[in-house]
């Protein structure tokens, strides 16, 4: 200690704060801290999410969700996929339930609205990006991604997931989480593209199962890998409705 004391002011950094929306914004002083007042309008509005949402998914039957990344293109082998996955679907009386942007979304939103089927887009509102794909003839948008992810995850029975990134992971481990920890009823969880999950399915049981033992074998039945459309529709078209989350 040298006496001399320290008067660099501390500021505070909200590193978890959500950010405002533009409507709590309008109610927010600049430079104060969050009022109760605008906490209760977020919490009102997060409950708004979920109840409509929840009604909306009440109107749909037979839901399969889809997931995968937004950045691949039209002429991307599971960008084809992933289109064939929503018109086989769709052909066979499913409704297709996608998050409604580009790339694998789009594709099966498209497969899905082609063959005449019901092709919904749960949209997220993000300044200047994401916009309800062309394909998607229901919709609802979110504000906030958790009450989005909730809703996605809701009432499907059964889950694909194409090539994706962080999101596309997130979505994943969140079920197959739900689904080991019997949060969640057992549906078909099926990965397409056996390249792109190879990796990843090989971490799981080498580190995950065999080094660290900090899962059981069973947990590895929760997903099966299959490489066309084609295999995976054969996974869950005799899967069953579901009627609670």
């Amino acid at each position: 200690m040298n006496g001399k004391s320290n008067n660099k002011k501390i500021e505070k950094v909200n590193i978890c704060r959500i950010p405002f929306t533009e409507e709590e914004k309008d109610l927010k002083i600049p430079g104060a801290e969050p009022r109760m007042s605008e906490i209760t309008w977020r919490i009102f509005r997060i409950m708004s999410e979920f109840v409509e949402g929840f009604q909306f998914l009440s109107h749909l039957d037979k839901e399969v969700t889809i997931m995968g990344s937004a950045r691949l293109p039209a002429s991307n082998r599971w960008y084809q996929e992933a289109e064939k996955m929503g018109r086989l679907l769709a052909q066979d009386g499913f409704t297709v339930v996608t998050g409604g942007g580009p790339g694998i979304m789009e594709a099966a939103n498209k497969g899905a609205a082609e063959a005449g089927g019901v092709s919904v887009g749960l949209n997220i509102q993000l300044p200047n990006e994401q916009r309800v794909n062309p394909f998607v003839n229901k919709s609802r948008a979110f504000y906030y991604f958790f009450t989005r992810k909730v809703i996605l995850a809701a009432s499907a029975q059964a889950y694909i997931y194409f090539p994706g990134g962080f999101g596309t992971q997130d979505e994943l481990f969140e079920i197959l989480t739900l689904i080991q920890t019997k949060k969640a009823i057992q549906v078909p969880v099926v990965l397409v593209g056996k390249e792109y999950w190879g990796g990843l399915i090989k971490w799981i049981e080498d580190v995950l199962y065999a080094e660290f033992d900090t899962i059981n074998r069973e947990d590895m039945d929760i997903f099966q890998v299959v490489d066309t459309a084609e295999e995976a529709f054969d996974l869950v078209k005799d899967s069953c409705p579901r009627t609670f989350f």
